[in-house]
């Protein structure tokens, strides 16, 4: 068996073409040889680029291409679930970005084929979990360096949002970050959300209820509030401070370089998640790439992918309703415990 693992690439839009670019110039054993998307002038384009690669409209052609061993989804959320499956019936490990599914029940049938397999071959891809900013903040909290954590104030924020983003995207496709973070950070599950929502910014679209403040309660008697603001202007910011019982610690502040001249000081403040997480990204792919080399998957499970899109589905529907509402989730299956 070849060295080099091949990988089926669904998905080649923004985020499908920064993991083939990443796969071909940062992760080493590693290349692409087949890619899927609707779009087909899309995909040929990039498969032009890609040496021997073959291109399709359709993922289950892909996943089944000569030479995949490994397959990375960067496809919309809807379309997550049948991939996934597809490439379970092949054995085949997954990285899948975020969200594993946009509903519960899609991530629930996907712990179930991996039940039936015995081993765990999915991987979420939250990658704040591979920055080195989170993860010293995880081993603080972790160490008891600040006490019983009490709470987490979390802040994202993007310059402007796509012409396609939704309210309901504020939390099921940005929020869903923060909730992931905070069950690692905290290692407890989100029991309830609620939504407030202020009179909305005039830099957001039409109907875009942007920007939120979402409250998520722990298992541990943690509080977690988040500012979601994906037309905040000035860049893109990612900011988190844990407050325990005998201090505190935040990450997010940081800047490569500070200029002070004529009179000014200033630093640059990044206007893009693939920019802001360049290393996050990079740090994923090659520990993915590692173990699907062996057939195996480490980092976010199934199990994580399902309980953020629980947490997403009452956040959605608190949102909606503007009442407090409880995260429902299903037993948690030994694969993952």
């Amino acid at each position: 068996m070849s060295s080099t693992l091949g990988i089926a690439v669904i998905g080649t839009g923004k985020m499908g073409a920064d993991h083939v670019r990443r796969i071909g110039r940062t992760v080493g054993r590693a290349r692409v040889v087949a890619v899927a998307d609707p779009d087909g002038d899309r995909v040929k384009e990039v498969a032009r680029d890609l040496e021997g690669a073959s291109a399709h409209i359709d993922p289950a052609a892909a996943i089944a291409a000569p030479g995949v061993r490994a397959v990375l989804i960067a496809s919309p959320g809807p379309a997550h679930e049948e991939a996934i499956l597809h490439a379970l019936e092949r054995e085949l490990p997954v990285l899948c970005e975020k969200p594993l599914t946009p509903e519960p029940a899609g991530a629930l049938r996907i712990m179930e084929a991996e039940q039936r397999l015995g081993r765990r071959l999915v991987q979420v891809g939250f990658m704040r979990r591979y920055d080195t900013e989170y993860e010293r903040l995880k081993q603080l909290l972790d160490a008891g360096g600040i006490g019983r954590p009490l709470f987490l104030h979390c802040r994202h924020r993007n310059a402007a949002s796509p012409s396609f983003f939704t309210s309901d995207m504020l939390i099921s496709d940005s929020v869903v970050h923060e909730v992931d973070a905070a069950r690692w950070l905290l290692g407890q599950e989100i029991t309830a959300v609620s939504v407030l929502s202020p009179t909305p910014s005039s830099a957001a679209p039409e109907g875009l209820r942007d920007p939120r403040l979402v409250l998520l309660e722990t298992s541990g008697g943690a509080i977690v509030d988040v500012e979601i603001f994906v037309n905040c202007g000035f860049g893109y910011q990612v900011r988190c401070e844990a407050v325990g019982e005998t201090g505190s610690a935040r990450i997010g502040d940081g800047h490569a370089m500070v200029v002070q001249s004529a009179g000014r000081w200033g630093g640059e403040i990044a206007q893009d998640f693939t920019v802001r997480f360049a290393d996050a990204y990079d740090r994923q792919l090659r520990g993915w790439v590692a173990q699907a080399a062996r057939g195996r998957v480490e980092g976010p499970t199934a199990w994580d992918g399902y309980a953020a899109a629980a947490v997403s589905e009452a956040g959605l529907t608190a949102a909606r309703t503007g009442v407090r509402t409880v995260v429902e989730l299903a037993d948690r299956p030994p694969l993952y415990g």
